[in-house]
């Protein structure tokens, strides 16, 4: 493999990076419950899982 003869400056590593961004975080409300969650995640509200808008899972009561 070819490897640099001389050694890259500061500025031009500088330079490549400038178009490293981070992103924002995209958020959706439920419909359902009015909850805001990330986009394509389930997400708990009140203990109970929903997807898409629609209950997915309960959480089951505690047996003494």
């Amino acid at each position: 493999m070819p490897n640099p003869k001389r050694r890259h400056s500061q500025q031009r590593s500088a330079k490549r990076r400038t178009h490293y961004k981070a992103a924002a975080v995209t958020l959706s409300q439920d419909g359902s419950t009015g909850d805001t969650h990330l986009r394509h995640r389930a997400h708990v509200s009140e203990g109970k899982l929903y997807y898409k808008g629609k209950l997915v899972a309960e959480k089951a009561p505690l047996k003494a």
